[in-house]
């Protein structure tokens, strides 16, 4: 059953993705270098031997600017740009090598942006070879990347298959022209064909999608030819996005902002495409995600073990993520780091023999606490509430929940809590009320995109 209008109005409000605890605007940045170098070791000692650590690699060039798009980017044609950079990133690895002391077991690689396959293969081949022996690539390591289908070519594909990578996503966003047009993402779908065969015939067990409601001009009708077009294509996971409209913080937004779909015809757009996404034989795995019925992501939630970090929805155990380059957050379960976002000042630093952390936080036991419980509802849909946390929360928070359980959205019983199907949909409220940060600074709240 479809959430009712007026619980549509009333929980499309700001509120955090919940991709960390605390969320970033309330870090207390209370490192500097010395104390994350400390952390970075403590956390290697206590979970890196066991466990191992993934890595995030930002890589921010793109060749044109997609004007939805709210991440961290430079849009350049100069290749040129390529080696500098990534020679910076490998002297900032060096600098984690020397705090680990030792070969560190690899559970697995993302590259994200921008567009990582503005890079040319060769390039990959060139710093990726370095990472990789200079590490343990762990038996069952997870290796990926993030793929527009304009510029992923069979040579990136086999480049980075050799290299131990055999997960794929590509940005298809919407396959409606003027939609298209519009968020300047124009892909067409023989370009998408191209890529998701190059990548299966290359050796990739695992092809996402990335989708997006809420896009200007989406109508059912269009997001339903989007969808049969999908359909063709079995992608094994499908990112079913909502649009974040921020256009404060990304003015390229605005281009647009007269077109979008009101909020109601915004959820509509939601409820339509998961019906596709069921239909066809996905799963929904969490917030945003669907796979295949066999898919790891769905035999991880089955089994309890499905985990959620910066980079979305992973089966890998890690509990330290190095992120290397301009602008990319590690999170070593005790703290995390922010490098500088500027390139030219990220690199600056690096290549000076200095870290480039301009943000951070090292967790609290109350921190630590509130993220598992937001971990467990958001992969789980269930929580057992510590009494400390209870304890904490406002009477506005308990009056929040006893709402929410009159409206169906959840159940309440001793100190937990089970989130409903419909509760599903207000899943970043329900964690707002458990936010013990969020709610000492309400002020802030308005800095995040809407929950529906």
């Amino acid at each position: 059953m479809a959430l009712s209008p007026e619980l549509i109005q009333k929980y499309n409000q700001p509120a955090p993705r919940y991709t960390s605890y605390p969320t970033v605007p309330f870090w207390e940045n209370n490192l500097n270098e010395e104390s994350w170098k400390n952390l970075v070791k403590s956390a290697f000692q206590q979970f890196g031997e066991s466990e191992g650590i993934t890595l995030y690699i930002h890589l921010p060039y793109c060749e044109s600017l997609c004007s939805y798009c709210g991440c961290n980017k430079r849009i350049t044609k100069n290749h040129s740009v390529e080696i500098p950079y990534l020679d910076a990133i490998l002297l900032e690895w060096n600098k984690y090598l020397e705090l680990f002391g030792t070969k560190p077991k690899l559970a697995g690689i993302h590259l994200g942006g921008g567009t990582p396959t503005f890079f040319k293969p060769e390039s990959f081949s060139y710093f990726l070879r370095q990472i990789i022996e200079s590490s343990e690539v762990m038996e069952d390591a997870e290796f990926s990347f993030e793929g527009h289908p304009n510029n992923t070519f069979l040579q990136h594909l086999q480049t980075l298959n050799q290299l131990g990578f055999d997960r794929v996503s590509y940005g298809i966003q919407d396959f409606d022209p003027k939609v298209q047009q519009a968020i300047h993402r124009i892909q067409p779908l023989s370009k998408v064909i191209e890529a998701t065969e190059n990548a299966r015939k290359s050796g990739y067990t695992s092809v996402n999608f990335d989708l997006i409601y809420g896009l200007p001009h989406q109508t059912l009708e269009t997001l339903g030819d989007t969808f049969k077009k999908v359909a063709s294509l079995k992608p094994d996971r499908i990112a079913f996005y909502s649009y974040a409209h921020l256009p404060s913080a990304f003015p390229a937004q605005k281009s647009f902002e007269s077109f979008l779909p009101t909020d109601l015809k915004k959820r509509e757009l939601y409820e339509f495409g998961k019906k596709q996404l069921l239909k066809l034989g996905y799963e929904e795995v969490g917030m945003d995600h669907f796979a295949q019925p066999n898919d790891p992501l769905n035999i991880a939630k089955r089994e309890g073990s499905l985990h959620r970090n910066f980079m979305g929805y992973t089966t890998s155990p890690s509990k330290i993520l190095i992120g290397l380059g301009a602008s990319s957050i590690s999170d070593i379960h005790l703290g995390y780091a922010q490098n500088e976002k500027n390139i030219e000042a990220y690199k600056e630093s690096i290549n000076s023999g200095n870290w480039s952390i301009i943000k951070g936080h090292q967790l609290s036991e109350d921190d630590i606490q509130v993220r598992e419980l937001i971990m467990d509802l958001i992969c789980r849909q269930f929580a057992m509430v510590p009494l400390e946390i209870w304890e904490q929360l406002g009477e506005r928070q308990f009056f929040n929940l006893k709402e929410m359980e009159w409206e169906g959205l959840l159940k309440m019983k001793g100190q937990t809590i089970q989130v409903s199907e419909n509760g599903n949909a207000v899943i970043r409220n329900i964690c707002m009320q458990l936010d013990l940060r969020l709610q000492a600074n309400k002020s802030q709240k308005s800095m995040f995109s809407k929950a529906i």
